[in-house]
């Protein structure tokens, strides 16, 4: 299994070998530091755990101080798990190695997960694609308004009525996206398409 922690930095464009242009997402993944080796005998399930950046001291609880301290101060901890009992690149890693871009290559197909944008409160329209109401036959505010929640024998609204509510900030995952371009003097890689978050959004790419 690949794995990396990158920053979303913008969307840009690609030409490849034939002159197609492709769009694509420019993710900053810089080296990455493994804090931790989890196994079933000791944690319950296989994973390794990484870290990615730098904080001040004084930003961290002395947990984390402790558990990463002879490693440096890192900004995010986060863990990879193997979901395939085959896969034993895992097993390879140890407390202190680093994980860079070098294990990708273009061409290779990722799955990306993100925290997407966080769009506050919004109406149905927005947030689940209602149609509203029309414009004509008497109407005069309601053309985005939710129309009926219920009606009939019900005396209370039923449970995941889609209503307005808070929208974004969901963990998205996005599959079968393509690496198209890979800059090792920069530590950037260029991934087909567009990902979730703004920019600065910390990114998990995963490999096959």
């Amino acid at each position: 299994m690949k794995f990396i922690l990158g920053r979303k930095l913008n969307m840009t464009q690609i030409f490849d070998k034939d002159g197609v242009v492709h769009p694509a997402t420019i993710v900053s993944a810089n080296p990455i530091v493994v804090t931790q080796i989890k196994n079933k005998e000791v944690d319950g399930y296989d994973a390794v755990q990484v870290g990615e950046g730098v904080r001040r001291v004084s930003r961290l609880s002395k947990a984390v101080q402790g558990h990463t301290k002879d490693l440096g101060n890192f900004a995010q901890i986060q863990e990879f798990r193997s979901y395939n009992a085959a896969d034993t690149s895992l097993a390879a890693l140890k407390k202190g190695d680093k994980v860079d871009l070098s294990q990708f290559k273009e061409g290779d197909v990722v799955e990306v997960s993100a925290i997407s944008k966080g769009k506050g409160f919004q109406g149905v329209v927005k947030r689940h694609g209602f149609g509203g109401g029309p414009r004509t036959h008497g109407q005069k505010h309601s053309e985005r308004e939710p129309g009926s929640i219920g009606g009939g024998l019900r005396n209370k609204v039923p449970k995941k009525m889609r209503m307005a509510g808070r929208m974004g900030g969901d963990r998205i995952t996005v599959k079968n996206l393509k690496v198209v371009h890979i800059d090792a003097a920069t530590n950037e890689m260029y991934i087909s398409g567009a990902i979730p978050g703004r920019r600065g959004t910390l990114v998990e790419v995963i490999g096959a």
